[in-house]
């Protein structure tokens, strides 16, 4: 038992928890930063005692963008767009809550499935990191908006992130921060398609997109 590596994977949960309990596009953004910022820690943690300088500049990579960058691009978009509310999610919140803790229960009954390698920090990391990936894919087809989108995206590539460093320990720091130069091209692309969304159409209801004619 790690306790605080057990600490910050508890808090990951929670955020996810309260992505899909969140009715509010900017409160989602908040918890998706903090829920980044919580991802760059846990690097650090897992990098303890004898923490390396490739794993301190990989952890402030990961607070600065996930933290910091993204936010600010993504509030910025939500700005531009006029939105405070997500609009009628295709599934709840309440229901998506529901459903969250039916993943979590399913993860950590498919982690009793794989093979973990030798000497694992943690016995919540795995599972975790499983029940946000599926929490992320879960927001991306449940959601309306393309911004509620975008934060089921992040908490899918956050659950990717945690479920290599369960199974990958000894990932290149080149190969880290090129798979987060793509991340952070991926969110910026989403931002500026969220603005050209919202300027032609006068609304980011990803929904209402399909009714469009050829």
């Amino acid at each position: 038992m790690t306790p605080p590596v057990d600490v910050v994977l508890v808090l990951l949960v929670l955020t996810t928890f309260l992505l899909l309990a969140s009715s509010r596009l900017a409160a989602g953004i908040r918890i998706g930063a903090l829920q980044g910022v919580l991802v760059g820690v846990l690097t650090l943690v897992l990098g303890a005692p004898a923490l390396q300088l490739e794993v301190a500049v990989m952890g402030a990579a990961i607070i600065g963008l996930k933290g910091v960058a993204f936010p600010r691009l993504l509030f910025h978009a939500l700005r531009e767009s006029d939105t405070t509310r997500e609009v009628q999610p295709f599934v709840g919140h309440t229901a998506s809550l529901f459903v969250g803790v039916l993943m979590l229960w399913g993860a950590f009954l498919l982690d009793t499935r794989l093979q973990h390698p030798a000497q694992a920090v943690s016995t919540l990391l795995v599972p975790v990191a499983l029940s946000m990936m599926m929490a992320g894919l879960f927001l991306i087809v449940a959601r309306r908006t393309a911004m509620g989108q975008v934060i089921g995206y992040l908490l899918l590539e956050n659950g990717i992130y945690a479920f290599g460093l369960a199974m990958v320990r000894q990932i290149p720091l080149l190969i880290e921060l090129g798979a987060l130069m793509d991340l952070f091209v991926g969110v910026f692309v989403m931002g500026i398609a969220i603005y050209r969304i919202n300027r032609e159409f006068d609304h980011i209801d990803a929904d209402r997109l399909s009714t469009l004619k050829g």
